[in-house]
């Protein structure tokens, strides 16, 4: 295992590392990490964190295709019955 002071920012290769990130595991310069829930965390994790939250409320991502069919369906069977009771006007009432 190196020491810290031995590795370099992964996005700044010419700076020192200060910290290294608890979930991809990589070493970052003072200016490439953050603080967020108590720790010291990357950019690159932070948005994969807020994504990963919005894939977990991802039920809000299908809502809207569900009600779009739902619609459609509803309108559908609107134009049906209606067509289905013009249908069984007697022919008379046309004329």
């Amino acid at each position: 295992m190196s020491a810290l002071i031995d590795e370099r920012c992964w996005n700044h290769a010419a700076r020192e590392a200060v910290v290294r990130c608890p979930s991809c595991r990589r070493y970052f310069c003072r200016e490439c990490v953050t603080e967020h829930g108590g720790r010291m965390i990357c950019a690159i994790c932070i948005a994969g964190e807020a994504r990963a939250a919005d894939e977990s409320s991802g039920w809000h991502a299908a809502l809207w295709p569900a009600l779009a069919a739902a619609g459609f369906l509803l309108t559908w069977l609107i134009f049906y019955y209606a067509g289905m009771m013009l249908a069984r006007l007697p022919s008379d009432f046309f004329q």
